[in-house]
């Protein structure tokens, strides 16, 4: 199922999520259909505030990047805690399916050490490093209420504000399906 793509300006992007209990949510399901909705909108990443639900959850495919270093890599990521952020920190310019035609660069380190558990609910903590954690990084600031551009300077951040008001207006062209916070 393809879920529409929450906007900037709706609250629950700004909300910091809820743990998900073991018996609450199908989450094989869900990643099913968040992966779904990420492909659909030719996505890297996508976290479930994004389609609307407060949850501590989301998803990686890096697949499409054709990434050597990185190869096949299509994760899910259930309750993941940030153990620990370190090595370089490197600049990258970001964009997200919640704020479609911006992109702008975002300082993060190299590396990062997570806790998480997968949809079968075994439990694992691992290091990515380069894109996968960048990826990582970006979507945990997702459920902890946090957008790409909260990284901005205040500068950058009233450059972009008219393009933030239009995007939460709808007027804004994408070929995926979203849910707009302040459409008339």
């Amino acid at each position: 199922m393809v879920y529409p793509i929450i906007a900037y300006g709706n609250p629950v992007l700004k909300k910091k999520a809820q743990i998900i209990e073991k018996d609450g949510t199908d989450v094989k399901q869900l990643a099913e259909d968040m992966f779904e909705t990420m492909h659909n909108a030719s996505g890297i990443g996508l976290a479930a505030p994004q389609i609307g639900k407060s949850i501590r959850m989301f998803v990686a495919d890096a697949t499409p990047l054709e990434d050597e270093e990185i190869g096949e890599w299509k994760q899910v990521f259930i309750n993941p805690e940030i153990v620990e952020e370190f090595g370089d920190e490197w600049a990258f310019e970001e964009g997200c399916l919640s704020i479609p035609t911006i992109r702008e660069d975002v300082i993060r380190p190299e590396k990062v050490k997570i806790h998480y558990f997968d949809e079968n609910w075994n439990e694992h903590t691992e290091e990515f490093n380069g894109m996968q954690a960048r990826i990582i990084q970006h979507e945990y600031d997702h459920i902890e209420g946090i957008l790409f551009t909260d990284h901005l300077t205040a500068f950058k951040k009233r450059l972009l504000k008219s393009k933030l008001t239009n995007i939460s207006k709808g007027i804004v062209k994408v070929d995926y399906r979203m849910s707009f916070p302040a459409k008339k």
